[in-house]
């Protein structure tokens, strides 16, 4: 397996531990006005993004030890699931350079903020927004059905059913 991959599928089960700690930190970060932290938070988006668990130590504490423990695997389809990664990435990242970079400390806050309630959404209650943000794409034609097909349709899906 190449550095730069993403697994199809992935456990379900991997990627709410993921948002949990994602959205804890978010917490963290906006009671203490530890902004610095969204750096971390940008860094292990982007490296999911591009390399899924690989280069992330989070990614891979979620998938190779919490997760196993959780039980089976559910399986979903994982480029919905990368989707919401790089929407993660841009969110931090742009409220890491408007907090360091600019000082605008109340437009990161809300970017944090917006992340904390996906990350909470995805972590508690499997309402993955990213997810559903792919979906919509895909029936405007802007993501194309060859993307993944199992996606275009993904939430009539059985839950967990491997694609």
């Amino acid at each position: 397996m190449s550095v730069f991959s993403f697994p199809n599928p992935l456990n379900e089960k991997a990627a709410r531990v993921v948002a949990g700690v994602v959205a804890l930190a978010g917490v963290a970060i906006l009671a203490t006005g530890a902004r610095w932290l969204l750096v971390a938070l940008a860094y292990g988006f982007w490296a999911r993004v591009l390399t899924g668990p690989t280069l992330s130590p989070l990614g891979r504490l979620a998938s190779g030890v919490i997760a196993p423990r959780l039980g089976p695997p559910t399986w979903v389809a994982a480029p919905p699931k990368r989707f919401a990664q790089g929407i993660g990435a841009v969110f931090t990242t742009s409220a890491a350079v408007l907090a360091l970079g600019f000082g605008a400390d109340t437009a990161a806050d809300v970017l944090t903020g917006l992340l904390v309630v996906a990350a909470t959404l995805e972590s508690a209650f499997a309402v993955c927004l990213g997810c559903h943000a792919f979906a919509l794409l895909m029936r405007a034609g802007v993501v194309p059905q060859e993307t993944c097909e199992r996606c275009a349709n993904i939430w009539s899906q059985p839950h967990g059913s491997r694609p």
